[in-house]
């Protein structure tokens, strides 16, 4: 059996068909963009700033439009490929560029949606750890993304949810293991433990899950 080339957004096939595939392969991500944005809405002041950190195709920052026009507030969408920000279509500017390395500006809002996976393990901390210290009060850090698998016989069923729905949603089998061998070192699953026990849970579907960053529990004595 040959392994599939790795996958990555740098490539222009990927980039073009992200938004049908993420879809396809993620059937409630436009639910949970509703609700990231829902979240965020509760902590965009006015005159803000908000971060969308690897926007994509701008899915989040079109989800923000409304309140980002409402209170004159300011988003800055970071994303490293070239290929997938030549289709951005969202509000703000676009920042093309690593976002691990972004020099990061005192923030309310910073949203990480599907991509601690994709950073170095051992980066993971350091990087959450900037963005704690740029929040500003009354401020929030919205995470969602794939967490490393809970112990036991859960963890089975948890994976199984994931590709139960996958193929309900008509992706082929083969596509789906050929997807998965292709994220091979690549695609890294979120230890939740680095987010902290101030971290609230909002959203849990097989192995993804969503966690707010409020400012004011992370700095509850």
């Amino acid at each position: 059996m040959q392994i599939p080339q790795e996958w990555t957004f740098a490539n222009e096939d990927v980039a073009k068909g992200f938004d049908h595939h993420v879809r396809e392969q993620l059937p409630w991500y436009d639910l949970l963009t509703s609700a990231v944005a829902y979240i965020g809405r509760h902590y965009i002041p006015q005159n803000g700033l908000v971060y969308d950190i690897g926007a994509s195709t701008g899915n989040i920052g079109r989800a923000l439009q409304t309140t980002l026009d409402s209170r004159n507030a300011e988003l800055i969408a970071i994303e490293e490929s070239a290929e997938m920000a030549a289709l951005y279509d969202g509000p703000g500017s676009l920042a093309i560029t690593d976002a691990l390395s972004f020099p990061y500006q005192p923030f309310d809002v910073a949203i990480c949606f599907l991509i601690f996976m994709f950073f170095p393990p051992n980066m993971r901390e350091t990087f959450l750890d900037r963005l704690k210290e740029n929040l500003r009060p009354g401020g929030v850090i919205i995470v969602v993304d794939k967490c490393e698998a809970v112990q036991g016989y859960p963890a089975t069923i948890l994976s199984r949810i994931a590709l139960s729905h996958k193929i309900a949603a008509g992706v082929k089998p083969e596509e789906i293991i050929e997807k998965e061998l292709s994220l091979s070192g690549v695609q890294r699953p979120l230890d939740p433990s680095i987010l902290g026990d101030e971290a609230v849970p909002f959203f849990r579907f097989g192995e993804f899950a969503g966690w707010i960053l409020d400012y004011n529990n992370l700095h509850r004595l």
